[in-house]
């Protein structure tokens, strides 16, 4: 029986939001702007230690962390707001000070170290009125921690990388929403978890056209289960139950292929794995396959065959 899916808003995400509102008095700037000057004031300046007299006040590092800070120079920035932590750990400055570190570590490219800085801030202060940002700026930092130099400025395709961060920063931005629903940066999260979504979803497909290419395709078959199941309201359902329609005519499972085939035909007839009329195109069935000398020598066991893959992103 083909079953009706809630297709919902499919689209992805195509590009992060550039600013959010923020009760302090620093907002993350656009994302690949920051991360480019960072990159260069880091280039410039590693050895570089901001001039801090040993009888500066408070307010003195303070505002002199606001301008290395208003300058973009975030490696000098986190050197004062450390100074000024160590120095004066309980004075007026402090827990501002803590919330500014977060964001400083993050513009400087260290993002494990803004993790920690935020989780420290959400440790000792956790009814703090900007609590909110150090969990949103977790969310922010997980998602830039698996990015290199050539991510950072080409076009590369992020859901054939390794998505743990991906996964962390979609926990972090849902802890965000569910235990603040109202704040500043609800909705910048919202729209960045459906992002991550989308991405975790085609992350499974290429799993299992990985899959595919090694002809394990019960493994296949369960990726596309697992995204049909998980991550409804995503582009990359109508490439799941292709999934599994290919997959289970591989493994002879002709009345599960049956279901899932009318199911992407019913929800998604245009799908390029489908015919004019509903069925599977033969390329991703058994009688679309050659199978070679070794494979049928060896009854399935060696060189099986490599259907084509799926990515209906080409045709979109």
């Amino acid at each position: 029986m083909a079953t009706r899916l809630n297709h919902g808003n499919t689209q992805p995400v195509s590009t992060l939001p550039d600013r959010v509102a923020t009760p302090l008095r620093h907002t993350p700037r656009a994302l690949l702007a920051s991360l480019v000057l960072a990159l260069l004031a880091a280039c410039a300046g590693n050895d570089e230690m901001p001039d801090i007299a040993a009888d500066s006040g408070e307010a003195q590092i303070y505002r002199q962390a606001e301008r290395f800070l208003d300058s973009r120079n975030y490696n000098m920035a986190v050197r004062s707001l450390q100074a000024l932590e160590s120095r004066y750990p309980f004075g007026k400055y402090a827990e501002q000070a803590q919330l500014e570190l977060i964001y400083a570590h993050y513009g400087a490219l260290e993002t494990e170290a803004a993790i920690e800085a935020a989780n420290r801030f959400i440790r000792l202060h956790p009814q703090h009125p900007n609590v909110d940002y150090a969990y949103y700026m977790k969310g922010l930092a997980a998602t830039a921690a698996d990015q290199d130099i050539l991510s950072r400025f080409l076009p590369l395709d992020k859901t054939t990388r390794d998505v743990t961060y991906a996964r962390e920063a979609f926990a972090e931005f849902s802890q965000l929403v569910s235990r603040y629903p109202d704040s500043a940066y609800a909705a910048d999260a919202k729209a960045r978890m459906v992002y991550l979504r989308n991405l975790l979803a085609r992350h499974e497909i290429n799993v299992a056209n990985y899959y595919f290419r090694r002809g394990a395709y019960l493994a296949a078959a369960n990726r596309g289960r697992y995204v049909v199941e998980n991550f409804q309201r995503t582009p990359a359902v109508a490439d799941g139950l292709a999934v599994m329609a290919q997959g289970y005519i591989l493994l002879g499972k002709d009345d599960l292929a049956k279901q899932a085939t009318e199911t992407l035909a019913l929800n998604f007839p245009d799908h390029p794995a489908l015919e004019k009329g509903g069925s599977l195109r033969s390329e991703y069935t058994l009688e679309g396959e050659q199978r070679s000398l070794i494979n049928r020598l060896s009854f399935g066991l060696f060189d099986p065959p490599r259907p084509p893959q799926f990515d209906s992103r080409d045709s979109d």
